[in-house]
Formats: structure tokens, sequence, C-alpha cells
């Protein structure tokens, strides 16, 4: 009992007194704060510029790094830069590296807005809710009740895509264009034409 009410005045100095304080010295971690300096989103790592450490301002931004796993916060991890942050951090061979990184008095990271290119591509095809058919928002996430299935093509009740007739229909006025601009039809019209040549000149 005595060590846990002392820990209250412990630890906001240096003094090993405080159970919190006396664990994060020894595992060799320092709190910091600064901004993201910046932030590669598609490898997934950057540096942060600490301006203050243990509570006091530096003279000089310090670089820390950071690694996306190190981020607290939902979905997909990265910075922006110039984003506010409060961080521990260690020494390692790399020098100065992050060990927990979140926003001001431990609020979840803001992030960035960029996302690699790769994950742009895959998220385009399911930016659609299958359950209203709104855009930005997946079904499991969707405010509505649980809607009757539409049809993906056409947004009708009444069949499902693979039954669609309207894109049954499409497909079929696509394949007629095909075969209408495909050269082998053009072929066979003008055969006749090539056969009345042969005649005419093994008449003369």
């Amino acid at each position: 009992a005595a060590e846990s009410g002392g820990m209250g005045s412990a630890s906001n100095q240096t003094v090993t007194g405080g159970c919190a304080q006396s664990e994060e010295e020894e595992a060799g971690l320092s709190r910091g704060s600064g901004v993201c300096k910046w932030f590669n989103v598609r490898m997934g790592f950057g540096f942060l510029s600490m301006s203050s450490r243990d509570g006091a301002s530096l003279e000089q931004p310090l670089d820390v790094f950071v690694h996306q796993s190190k981020l607290h916060m939902e979905g997909f991890r990265s910075l922006r830069e110039g984003e506010a942050v409060e961080f521990t951090f260690k020494k390692s061979s790399k020098g100065l590296e992050s060990v927990r990184v979140t926003g001001p008095n431990g609020a979840p990271c803001l992030g960035s807005e960029r996302r690699p290119k790769s994950a742009q591509k895959r998220r385009s095809k399911g930016d659609r809710c299958y359950n209203c058919g709104g855009p930005g928002h997946h079904a499991k996430e969707c405010q509505l009740p649980p809607q009757p299935k539409k049809c993906h093509f056409c947004q009708s009740v009444s069949h499902m895509v693979a039954n669609c007739p309207v894109k049954a229909q499409q497909q079929q006025q696509q394949q007629q264009q095909q075969q209408h601009s495909s050269p082998g039809s053009q072929g066979t019209a003008t055969s006749p034409r090539d056969e009345e040549e042969e005649l005419s000149q093994a008449a003369l």
C-alpha cells in the first residue's frame, strides 16, 4: 500500500520510486513528444522530430525512427507530416527508436490520407456497400437494417447478378458488335468479287 501511495509523487520526478517509472527506466525507455518529420506510407516507416524529452524541451530536435507497427490507431497505420505525437522510445543500433506512438494525451494517431497505390486499387472495387448500394462504406459498417439482396449490376431486387437480364442483353449486344467489326466477316463479303476477277482473267 505504501508503495502505491508513493507512486503519484515519485512518478513526476526522475527518481525510481514509483513502479511505473522504474519499469520504464529498467527497459531503457524514455518519453518524448514532437511531430512527425516524414513518413513513407508504402514502406511503413518514417521519423519523428522530438522537441521534448521526459518533459524537458530540447534545444535541437532529435530524429526518432518510427515503424507503423508501433502506432496506436485503428485500421491502416500511418502518420502525416507535421502531426503532433507523444511516444516512448529507446536507444537501439539504429539510434533512437520509438516503442509506442500516440497522438497528444494518448489519443489515437491521425494518420496520413495517402494510401499505397496497390491498396487504393483493392479498396476502390469494394467501396460500394453490398447491403444498400451506397458508396464509401462496406456492408458491415452499413447503418441500415439488412436490405433485400439486390442485383449488383442493375440494383433490381427481383433477381441476382447471375440471372440479370440487363447484363445478358448488354453482353449479347457487345458480342454482336464484335462480330460485325471482326475482319473475318468482311473477308467473306469480298470473296465473290475475287472469284469474278479470276474468271474474267481466265477468259482473257
